[in-house]
């Protein structure tokens, strides 16, 4: 064998580190999505973005026996541990007894101590068929706490942020299924107890589920548990609720969250408007009322 035949020809050196760095190029090819010189599709994500995973209906939560396992966490535990704490004060409760189609129970929000509360002032018959809106980046950042907040509140991840049409299409499958839905408009904790400007979001669920709301107001939360504390403190919780609001004709979404909440804010004030009255008022307007006290009487002056 000539000795240039390791240097050229078909079995030659050249030749085969020629096919070598061939075959290294078409793996790296392959491995960025290319195949025989064409692009890879647009909607092909670049290395450096990141692809969450789609996130679950979580339908197994609403299923047995999970639902009879949390039935019992909330009547043997959350319910005697609210009581105990807060001797929670329901006014309005036959709003949300009275309902027979799902509807969209609106509160505001100002602690983590607000959802057990609520769902507490439901009832056994209402709160078994809740779920409530929880914020995706705070409780489902971490699966572990996604699942135990899920297990015992019956939870849904709601993105407070991007992926609206998704969480809308969720929402209305839910209340179409014959759930109703807690959701917190103003998307976070409020910082000082005032009511905070509502998103458009659930003006947009119930205009185009054509979905009544339920108004509600919790007082007193923030001092149960205030934003940035994990250790519950005792203090007493008023829980007002309001007449299911429905959205009018041609009323816009914005429009239909700024009803709402105007609601919210005057169950906060104690409002008797007649839009909000409940027989609670009612019964307060007819309960006996104190006698009047005598006006004290003013001592004679001294002459001068």
């Amino acid at each position: 064998m000539p000795a240039d035949t390791w240097y050229s020809g078909e079995w030659g050196i050249s030749s085969l580190a020629s096919r070598l760095l061939g075959v290294v190029a078409d793996a790296r090819l392959m491995r960025r999505g290319f195949h025989s010189g064409t692009p890879r599709p647009a909607t092909w994500p670049e290395r450096s973005t990141a692809v969450p995973d789609r996130p679950s209906d979580l339908a197994w939560a609403r299923m047995e026996p999970v639902r009879s396992i949390r039935y019992g966490i909330q009547k043997g535990l959350s319910a005697p541990f609210a009581e105990v704490m807060t001797h929670p004060q329901v006014e309005g409760s036959e709003w949300v007894q009275q309902l027979d189609r799902p509807a969209i129970l609106v509160a505001n929000h100002s602690s983590h101590a607000d959802t057990p509360l609520l769902l507490h002032a439901l009832g056994d018959r209402v709160r078994e068929r809740t779920v409530v809106a929880a914020a995706a980046d705070y409780f489902y950042g971490r699966p572990w706490l996604g699942r135990v907040v899920s297990l015992w509140l019956n939870t849904f991840p709601f993105a407070r942020s991007g992926g609206a049409q998704e969480v809308m299409h969720r929402s209305s499958v839910l209340l179409k299924s014959g759930w109703n839905l807690l959701v917190f408009p103003e998307g976070t904790r409020s910082p000082d107890g005032r009511l905070q400007p509502f998103k458009p979001g659930v003006g947009h669920l119930a205009v185009e589920n054509r979905t009544p709301v339920i108004p509600m107001h919790v007082r007193g939360s923030q001092r149960v548990l205030p934003k940035g504390r994990n250790v519950p403190l005792p203090a007493p919780v008023r829980i007002r609720v309001g007449k299911p609001l429905s959205p009018g004709a041609g009323e816009t979404s914005r429009d239909f969250a700024d009803r709402v909440e105007q609601a919210v804010q005057a169950l906060a004030k104690g409002s008797t408007s007649p839009e909000l009255t409940g027989s609670w008022i009612e019964r307060w307007k007819a309960s006996d009322k104190r006698a009047p006290r005598p006006r004290a009487r003013l001592a004679p002056e001294a002459p001068e």
